[in-house]
């Protein structure tokens, strides 16, 4: 079993930035890839970016690419995602969660993933 706690959301203006965290705890956080999906109200949970164990590949979705970066710190067992130049759109609870042995084409799909994390809030106002 694997425990995720998101932190870090807020709300900001269009233009701002935050920084999310997700801590891991319980079983080991080895070889898990680790997502962000995010869900704004009435719309369904949506893949924003993840990270390969080796954090030597990160995929991001079309709609963050260039403004949001995922990162890594296996021994601290922490995902960050760094977002920059907010958008009102990017208003959604932001979701840590952790799959193992997902390949390459599986990872915007939030059923592969085995855990999850409560959630943070963003808003972005305009």
């Amino acid at each position: 079993q694997v425990q995720l706690v998101e932190s870090g959301g807020g709300l900001v203006e269009a233009g701002a930035s935050l920084t999310l965290s997700c801590a891991a705890s319980g079983r080991t956080f080895s070889g898990y890839t680790m997502g962000w999906f995010r869900q704004a109200p009435g719309k369904e949970r949506e893949f924003a970016a993840a990270i390969k164990w080796s954090a030597s590949s990160a995929y991001y979705a079309d709609s963050v690419k260039g403004r949001f970066t995922i990162s890594r710190d296996n021994a601290k067992n922490m995902v960050y995602l760094q977002m920059n130049s907010l958008k009102p759109e990017d208003t959604a609870v932001y979701y840590c969660a952790a799959g193992l042995s997902l390949l390459m084409h599986d990872l915007t799909r939030a059923t592969l993933y085995n855990y999850w994390g409560q959630g943070t809030q963003v808003t972005v106002s305009s």
